[in-house]
């Protein structure tokens, strides 16, 4: 690897990490050695790039520099066109039309020789067999999660019982063949997870709960680690 490319990917490691990194993870991830990627950072310093830490503790990129946006390297072009086939195979027409315009963007930007990796791409995710059709608008759901709005649901369970209840959308996951929202579910008072082909009706309130919805997203991924978030 060239050393112009090696410190760029090192920027690009510091920028991914919350938390400082030692040398040693950013030479193993290199492959290359300590004592050169002392010399790069040394040198990154040099160029005045905001990277403070020291040997033994770890590096952090500080904030206030960016790159150009579309720097990317043949990997990242081959891992934005898996996800946006991936996306556009679920077949949720607004997330599929984000895909395709994402990919248009990144062709119109890339380098002459980076081209035939998005068009020609060795990768595929293929098409999803039959999907549940979804019983409400994805993209105001997505919204609405944004938002920290609640929601009002009509549900009908696996066993074709039909309750009513107002729910706080944490998030949306895009199974194989049906999507699942997790929500903090005020008639249960706990995390649930809904089905959105279940969804006889939905209501969508103009009400904030009373959290931050990266808050209650922290609350929900805690308490999967202990499966108490239990069926609808």
């Amino acid at each position: 690897m060239r050393r112009a490319d090696r410190l760029f990917q090192i920027i690009q490691i510091l920028r991914r990490q919350a938390r400082p990194v030692t040398a040693a993870q950013l030479a193993a991830e290199l492959e290359t050695s300590q004592r050169s990627v002392y010399r790069d950072v040394a040198a990154l310093i040099g160029q005045r790039v905001p990277v403070r830490g020291e040997a033994g503790l770890g590096y952090v990129l500080e904030g206030g520099f960016d790159l150009p946006p579309l720097m990317l390297t043949e990997a990242e072009i081959e891992a934005a066109v898996l996800g946006a086939q991936w996306v556009i195979g679920r077949r949720d027409p607004g997330l599929a039309r984000a895909a395709q315009d994402l990919l248009a963007k990144i062709a119109a930007t890339v380098p002459e020789r980076l081209r035939p990796v998005l068009l020609e791409p060795v990768t595929s995710a293929p098409e999803a067999g039959q999907i549940a059709p979804d019983r409400l608008d994805m993209a105001r759901l997505r919204q609405w999660i944004r938002a920290g709005r609640k929601l009002g649901l009509r549900y009908r369970d696996e066993q074709g019982r039909t309750t009513e209840r107002v729910v706080w959308p944490v998030t949306l996951a895009y199974l194989e063949t049906v999507r699942i929202l997790a929500a903090w579910c005020e008639l249960r008072q706990d995390f649930r997870h809904f089905r959105t082909d279940r969804m006889v009706e939905a209501s969508f309130l103009d009400l904030r709960y009373p959290d931050r919805p990266a808050r209650l997203r922290a609350r929900w991924r805690c308490q999967l680690a202990s499966p108490s978030a239990g069926p609808s």
